[in-house]
């Protein structure tokens, strides 16, 4: 029996991209849609988050998938790094005891992911400044987290200091 090798697709420059992965849509969907609860929907990322320790990190290998297929396809870095943002982000934070389960079903990354692959693949290489403008947005967050946690212990120095 033949064994068949799977090669990628390659695109010369300038030439139209495809405009969907179905094998994308369809992990998205298995991870992050695939039972309804009334208004809502939950997947697999959120079931296999509840793995103490191993689950979120599974669940971000598996999302990565959907990242190597955009960058076989040849979309921007930026969109690819706000991707991988996504992911870390649901990882992360999911990896948090019982709230982080929680937004673990929330936070649907996948799907989120497949929506900036698709759009990558439709609108081409152009479009990158909503991009640009998520990382600074992003950016200007944790900065704030990290001035108000700064401002935060500098203020218990001082008050602690000002008791002994």
């Amino acid at each position: 029996m033949a064994q068949r090798v799977y090669e990628p697709e390659v695109f010369p420059a300038g030439e139209r991209l495809p405009a969907r992965d179905p094998f994308a849509e369809k992990l998205a969907w298995l991870m992050d849609g695939m039972i309804r609860v009334g208004p809502w929907s939950v997947g697999l990322d959120g079931l296999i988050g509840l793995i103490p320790g191993f689950g979120d990190v599974l669940g971000g290998l598996i999302g990565m998938i959907i990242v190597w297929r955009a960058a076989q396809a040849g979309i921007p870095r930026i969109a690819l790094a706000r991707m991988v943002t996504n992911i870390a982000i649901d990882t992360f934070v999911g990896s948090i005891p019982i709230f982080g389960d929680a937004f673990d079903f929330a936070y649907k990354s996948n799907l989120k992911n497949l929506a900036i692959y698709e759009t990558a693949l439709r609108r081409g290489k152009g479009s990158t400044a909503q991009h640009w403008v998520f990382f600074v947005g992003l950016f200007l967050l944790i900065a704030a987290v990290m001035a108000v946690f700064v401002v935060g212990v500098i203020a218990l120095i001082r008050t602690v200091g000002a008791h002994v």
